[in-house]
């Protein structure tokens, strides 16, 4: 497979519309960048969760994912599954978290996700961050939408392993759900490692991207 980098990244935003949905979808992801810097300045938007236990979940999962970093967390409290009624808000929040950072990197949520407010954080991000590389995250579910990925993360093993550590970890209000174990998350990442010749990855979809065939300066 073709190796693509993004550079140096010492700025990143990630954007979820539940706690938990930014690490399920790309924490290993975040903990591979955490290890080449761990300075990163964080900016992390949830839409949902605010002054609920979720919220002290995800802020403890921030801190011990980015013990080093400049962490810049803000958890709104928009209601839980009805975020396209919400679109007016959910659209303000997004604009403002856009208003206080630039960052080398966009993580959220990807357009084909099947939950409703997933799919409408995916759909709004691009009208914001319209200059970014602007990654798609997967969210393992009940629903059937798994990914066709066109990007894929490889991650090292010991990586892999402590996603799936402080998933289990941090979130213990999910613990009951027949889909949040450590089994399924690092079978999907093996998955996603088969598909990119890696023993592990995660895979994400691009919004939009310019690639130089010549390297960093392109021709005149």
């Amino acid at each position: 497979m073709i190796p693509l980098t993004t550079g140096g990244i010492s700025s990143i935003a990630a954007i979820g519309a539940h706690c938990d949905d930014i690490m399920i979808g790309a924490g290993a992801t975040l903990l591979q960048i955490a290890h080449h810097n761990p300075d990163v300045v964080v900016h992390a938007l949830v839409l949902t969760g605010a002054g609920t236990e979720r919220e002290s979940e995800e802020k403890n999962a921030f801190a011990e994912l980015f013990p080093r970093a400049d962490i810049r967390l803000t958890v709104a409290d928009l209601p839980d599954g009805r975020l396209p009624d919400h679109w007016g808000a959910v659209k303000g929040h997004i604009a403002e978290f856009r208003r206080h950072c630039e960052p080398d990197l966009v993580l959220g949520p990807n357009r084909h996700d099947y939950h409703q407010d997933h799919r409408l954080v995916a759909e709004l991000i691009p009208t914001e961050f319209r200059a970014h590389l602007v990654l798609g995250y997967e969210i393992l579910k009940w629903e059937s939408d798994l990914l066709n990925p066109t990007l894929y993360v490889d991650i090292p093993a010991e990586l892999a392993h402590r996603k799936v550590s402080l998933l289990a970890r941090c979130y213990p209000s999910q613990s009951g759900r027949d889909w949040f174990d450590d089994e399924a998350f690092l079978g999907l990442m093996r998955v996603r490692g088969v598909q990119c010749r890696a023993r592990y990855a995660e895979a994400f979809v691009g919004e939009k991207a310019v690639v130089s065939p010549y390297g960093v300066h392109s021709l005149n």
